[in-house]
This record gives structure tokens, C-alpha cells and sequence, in this order.
């Protein structure tokens, strides 16, 4: 526990409310991804793509590789996180949008790699991000530890600048709609001491 924050490993059942931080943490780009699942009638709306994805599927990124971060005994965030291995060299985007996150994943081959890290608005400024990076820290071992997060989102720099990651690439995004803001994704990179 730290400063009133209890980080814990995930349980395959708060699928549905990772799936939900998951989306938090991405700005609505994990649920536009889920979505292609109701356009080809593999799931009934994009949430139900994503708790299944988070519940079942084999490989990273699932239930197995979550933290969950509590306060009072309510989630208030999650982190997901992974050792990026050789494999992710082979990977072919399935959607142009995908292939700049592709791009840098390719570069941090070895690193530990947080896929998400979010917390619930009403949670925000109370340690959960910081607890939460602290124990990937942990989990990564003597690996150096890596995410990427958008060029505009600057509350998420900052907590990543005070926890010792720099800039280490960025690549163009891919609008998703006509009227989407335009942004490039960063790499950041915490090396270790």
C-alpha cells in the first residue's frame, strides 16, 4: 500500500471494468478497435469485444498481465504490462492505424512494455499512477521499461517525466475519422539505474 493506494494483480472476472480502464487509457482507440468485431458480428457492441479479449485470449495483454490499483476497495486504475519479445518483428498491422504503435514496439524489443495505464477521472491526483508505475518497475526487473502515449496528452508526460522516462521516438498517427486530432505517438523510455 502506498499513500492510501493498494496495487494488486488483476482477476480474470473485472474483465468488463479492465476493458474499461483499458479504454480510458487509450482515449476511445481500444474501443474503436473492438468495434470491428460487432461490424463482422463477432460481438454485440465493442465492450463485449474487449472483456473478452481481456478475459480469454491467449498472448499478452490480457487479465494475466494487469494490475489493478484500489482505493478505499474500489478500482481506480489498472497498468498492463509485458516483456516485448523478437515476435512483435513479425507482427502485420491489421489496420494502417495500428502500424506507428507497431513502429516503436519494434524498437523497444527486450524492454518491458506498459500497454495501459489508466485511472478513473474521479481517482486522478491521488498516487494510483505512480503506484502503479512503481510496481512495473518492479515486475520489469532489470529491464528497461517502456509505453507510448499521445503528443497531447500532457498530465500523462508529466508522470512519466517525474518517474524517470525521457522522449525516445515518435511516429505520425493515423487519423481515425475525418475531424480526429492530429498527434503523433511517443515513445518513452525509462532506463535502468
Amino acid at each position: 500500500m502506498a499513500g492510501g493506494v493498494t496495487i494488486r494483480p488483476a482477476e480474470r472476472r473485472e474483465a468488463a471494468e479492465l476493458a474499461i480502464l483499458v479504454d480510458i487509457a487509450a482515449h476511445g482507440f481500444a474501443s474503436w478497435l473492438w468495434y470491428g468485431a460487432v461490424l463482422h458480428g463477432v460481438a454485440d457492441t465493442a465492450f463485449e469485444r474487449g472483456r473478452n479479449k481481456l478475459r480469454e485470449e491467449p498472448g499478452p495483454g490480457n487479465w494475466r498481465d494487469a494490475l489493478v490499483g484500489e482505493i478505499d476497495d474500489e478500482v481506480a486504475g489498472l497498468t498492463v504490462g509485458y516483456a516485448i519479445g523478437p515476435e512483435v518483428l513479425e507482427i502485420v498491422a491489421k489496420h494502417p492505424a495500428l502500424e506507428p504503435l507497431l513502429e516503436l514496439q519494434r524498437q523497444v524489443v527486450g524492454h518491458w512494455f506498459i500497454e495501459s495505464l489508466g485511472v478513473y477521472r474521479h481517482q486522478r491526483g491521488r498516487g494510483v499512477g505512480k503506484a502503479l508505475l512503481a510496481r512495473e518497475f518492479e515486475r520489469a526487473g532489470s529491464a528497461p521499461v517502456s509505453l507510448i502515449t499521445e503528443s497531447h496528452n500532457d498530465r500523462a508526460q508529466a508522470l512519466y517525466r517525474a518517474n524517470g522516462f525521457g522522449e525516445a521516438a515518435r511516429a505520425e498517427a493515423v487519423p481515425l475519422f475525418e475531424e480526429s486530432k492530429k498527434h503523433d505517438w511517443v515513445l518513452f523510455t525509462r532506463k535502468v539505474a
